[in-house]
């Protein structure tokens, strides 16, 4: 079975790529390489013996994703592909919207123009907003976002949603609390062009000298310690549930052409509690300060995974204390 993943050379995807790999899909990997590396594809083939096939596409390019799908037979999509740092897309709003809808468009159209049904659509816990409650379930309304990236997952899924309606594609749409940690193997981890600006690579590159001090943005926060309180889920927990996702559309065993699950541990950790739980597990010291809020990010959330667990048989299985440690040994390698 041959499967296309968008954004495969990035930090999701090329974890997600191996485990395709190992199960024996076909993979074929497109992506513009604006925020990762080649090297990746290696890197890939190193932990699995083989090399994905690769194409440096724009998505937003029609005609290039058109040209894609005639020279390649494809049978799944495994969509990755956005941009995603939620502080740059309160700064430049247009460039998300542009390349996170467009891509998405032009994906669905030529998918639907060479009978491609099944689609994995990688989303985000941002599409609650600011939750009414926490642990978020699937059912929780979907608010106003606190942020353009947050809302581009919202249209996307309101998109995919109203082309399930057509019978056109069937999706099931995997909404990812906070990705962490790297591939065991420490050939793979999360490696952006651009500075980092989640939580985790900013603690590593602190704690490496490769920045002088992080920033905790915001600690009036209505939580315990007054930070924000987020979901943190091992990388490769969440590559195992794209299989899950994926196998169960190819068993057609989902019950509605398009469906949501969360991705997510089940427990929220503060800012402050990641930093000490990183200082006790590798015994470095942070130089950190305590800022102002950030635009955009929401106070608290976690989520409600029971659905995910029950639906797709799957569990988030590695602790914080690991996550940050595989992402320790990844930034001291890189």
């Amino acid at each position: 079975m041959n499967v296309l993943v968008t954004g495969g050379t990035g930090y999701i995807g090329s974890h997600t790529v191996v485990e395709l790999q190992q199960k024996g899909y076909d993979v074929f990997i497109v992506d513009n390489l604006c925020n990762s590396h080649l090297g990746v594809i290696d890197a890939i083939e190193a932990i699995t013996g083989i090399k994905p096939h690769f194409s440096k596409i724009d998505l937003c390019n029609a005609a290039s994703v058109k040209d894609f799908f005639v020279r390649n037979r494809i049978d799944a999509i495994v969509h990755f592909a956005a941009l995603k740092a939620v502080g740059e897309s309160v700064e430049q709003p247009l460039k998300y919207y542009h390349n996170n809808i467009t891509s998405l468009i032009n994906l669905c159209q030529y998918a639907g123009e060479f009978s491609v049904k099944d689609f994995i659509f990688s989303s985000s816990c941002a599409v609650y907003g600011e939750p009414d409650y926490v642990p978020v379930d699937e059912k929780h309304p979907v608010k106003k976002a606190q942020s353009p990236y947050g809302a581009t997952k919202q249209i996307c899924e309101r998109i995919l949603s109203d082309i399930a309606v057509t019978g056109a594609l069937s999706t099931i749409s995997l909404r990812y609390f906070n990705p962490s940690g790297a591939h065991p193997s420490v050939l793979i981890g999360e490696l952006p062009l651009s500075e980092p600006n989640n939580l985790v690579p900013v603690i590593t590159r602190t704690a490496a000298g490769k920045r002088k001090e992080m920033v905790v943005f915001g600690n009036d926060y209505d939580t315990p310690d007054g930070t924000c309180i987020r979901d943190y889920i091992h990388v490769k927990d969440i590559a195992v549930a794209h299989i899950s996702a994926l196998e169960r559309l190819r068993e057609k065993k989902n019950k509605e052409r398009f469906e949501v699950f969360n991705l997510g541990t089940g427990r929220g950790y503060s800012v402050l509690e990641v930093i000490s739980c990183f200082e006790k597990v590798t015994g470095k010291k942070l130089n950190y300060r305590i800022g102002t809020r950030r635009e955009g990010d929401v106070s608290k959330v976690y989520s409600d995974n029971k659905l995910s667990n029950a639906v797709l048989n799957w569990k988030a299985t590695e602790p914080l204390e690991q996550m940050l440690l595989s992402a320790w040994e990844w930034e001291q390698k890189i």
